[in-house]
């Protein structure tokens, strides 16, 4: 079955769930209304459908290749790229005053994950420009802004961010890179940088490195690390592409997954860069591209695992296999166990696209209205974004191998490659772990108190819910009890206690907040497929917030018993 974009789940989401009124209710965001959004989407899902979709297995099966130092891309992605970038989709939320739509962060959330439903090797490239828009918008100078915006924009360009090297992966402040200053407001960036997503490609006039680097100056470790822009082609004073910069792909990786898209190790040998930001300040502004690509890979894994699961359904309602409920004619979608599959993977999907759109709600809100509260809202939301969005994407790819038995194993039946894609989406941006960790760390040094608010939301609504879905609401209503008084108990604990326990906390809170918003869908829609739906998720899912709450309890006890001499077989 071709890819079927899910526009009438995002219109629903939008209007009935995430409140996303609140954002076109707006000043910032007033002509981006319901009307507008959906038009929005319509348009978007129609490109991913008919233009990035069948695109999906020639990336797998014609990867991108390294020739004579040029990356050349699978058949067809310059023309996929050329079509993102002729619809306005890399600059949907950049500013309009460099040729962005200035749209809300939420509709540029929903297309991208189209996008990665259709063909996530591609959908890589313009998220990383995307990421890099966001770090020059807040931090670059006017005249950098000036320079590579519009270009990064219209698509004649691309961007990347360059992090990790060999020996400093998730520990950045590890890295090595140096930055000489030139005495002309520019700097020679050298080092070796691996994992470079996109970091050549033979369809945009110029790709442009954000490189992480450390100034003569620069003490050890994260507070010592500048940023800097560092173009493929030095540009001309008209701006456009002149000489090449001393800068070049050493080698692609050989992946599990993902392999239309290059994943690059690149050296830079004294190179010409621009400080982006202020000296030393290089992890604030990377921050900000990193905390958009967070919620964007979330995307990338609820993208996939929609893909996977259309995949997975086509053939499930197709494959006649054994007697079933409805006799020797039905399909193995009638089969008890391949029906909880791939509700199962409907369910998760639901919750955390909509855990996924309430984040992208938050962040516009606080762009719109400067509020605090919404600033913390998205700053909670990201991790459970991001590390929910992907393992969800990975639970449901591998369903979705299961729910086509054999067949699933073979590679030209393509179930394969959506769980071989999907699964790096919960280790780069941030390990899943790291994530974790975050929200038990960073987010929770308010002592809870945005966490306590958005619970005080839920039960809420679920006490609301009563009086149309009693059960439901009761569920809800004392999962979210459950969820508060561990809460309150992990803000007491130290560090280590809260991060030995982190992954099951935060998979519990996404399964709090995803019961919570299928309620809410059930509430909007009583008696239909959604209200069916929200039973089954919070019959059969939510429960398991229990069982991961109480091993959040036990803190790090134990955890080191075992000592490594132990582990070993």
């Amino acid at each position: 079955m071709p890819y079927r974009a899910p526009v009438s789940d995002y219109e629903f989401l939008l209007r009935h769930v995430v409140g996303y009124d609140r954002v076109s209710g707006t000043e910032r965001f007033a002509e981006a209304d319901a009307d507008v959004a959906s038009a929005i989407l319509t348009e978007a899902g129609k490109m991913c459908e008919e233009i990035m979709a069948p695109l999906q297995r020639n990336g797998d099966l014609t990867p991108a290749r390294l020739e004579n130092g040029v990356v050349r891309t699978s058949p067809g992605f310059a023309e996929g790229w050329k079509a993102i970038a002729e619809g306005g989709w890399i600059g949907m939320s950049a500013p309009e005053a460099y040729g962005g739509m200035g749209l809300p962060m939420t509709l540029t959330t929903s297309v991208n994950e189209m996008m990665s439903a259709a063909c996530l090797s591609l959908q890589l490239a313009p998220l990383m420009s995307q990421g890099q828009l966001e770090a020059l918008e807040h931090h670059a100078s006017d005249q950098l802004k000036e320079l590579f915006m519009p270009k990064l924009i219209s698509g004649e360009w691309s961007g990347t961010m360059n992090l990790t090297e060999p020996q400093a992966g998730s520990d950045v402040g590890a890295l090595s890179s140096k930055a000489e200053p030139k005495g002309d407001g520019t700097y020679a960036i050298s080092g070796q940088k691996i994992y470079i997503s996109w970091g050549d490609n033979d369809f945009a006039d110029n790709v442009c490195h954000l490189v992480l680097a450390r100034l003569p100056d620069g003490v050890p470790g994260t507070k010592g690390i500048s940023l800097f822009l560092v173009p493929k082609y030095l540009p001309r004073e008209d701006g456009t592409p002149g000489e090449a910069n001393s800068l070049k792909v050493v080698s692609l990786e050989h992946k599990m997954g993902l392999h239309g898209s290059p994943t690059c190790v690149m050296q830079y040998d004294g190179a010409t860069g621009w400080l982006v930001g202020a000296e030393h300040g290089g992890m604030a502004a990377m921050f900000t591209m990193m905390n958009n690509a967070r919620l964007g890979v979330g995307g990338q894994g609820v993208g996939a695992g929609e893909g996977a699961y259309q995949h997975a359904l086509a053939y499930a309602t197709e494959r006649k296999q054994g007697r079933t409920p409805k006799g020797d004619s039905g399909t193995i979608a009638d089969h008890a166990d391949v029906r909880r599959m791939l509700t199962a993977m409907k369910g998760d999907l639901f919750a955390a696209r909509a855990i996924m759109l309430a984040c992208a709600v938050a962040i516009d809100m606080s762009t719109a209205t400067g509020a605090p509260e919404w600033k913390a809202r998205a700053a909670l939301l990201t991790p459970i974004a991001k590390a929910f969005g992907t393992d969800v994407g990975i639970d449901v790819a591998q369903m979705g191998v299961q729910v086509h038995g054999g067949m699933g194993f073979i590679e030209e039946t393509g179930a394969a490659q959506y769980y071989r894609d999907v699964r790096v989406t919960a280790i780069y941006e941030g390990t899943n772990g790291i994530q974790a960790m975050d929200l038990v760390g960073r987010k929770m040094m308010d002592g809870g108190e945005a966490a306590g608010a958005l619970m005080d939301e839920i039960e809420a609504a679920a006490e609301a819910a009563r009086a149309t879905h009693p059960a439901l609401a009761e569920a809800v209503w004392q999962a979210t009890e459950t969820l508060r008084e561990t809460t309150e108990w992990l803000v007491g604990q130290d560090m280590q206690d809260r991060f030995a326990g982190a992954v099951p906390y935060l998979r519990a809170f996404a399964r709090v907040l995803g019961a919570h918003f299928h309620l809410s869908a059930a509430v909007a829609e009583p008696g239909g497929p959604r209200a069916a739906l929200a039973a089954f998720y919070i019959q059969r899912l939510l429960p398991e917030h229990a069982g991961l709450l109480t091993q959040v309890h036990v803190g790090a006890e134990g955890l080191y018993d075992l000592s490594l001499d132990d582990l070993v077989a």
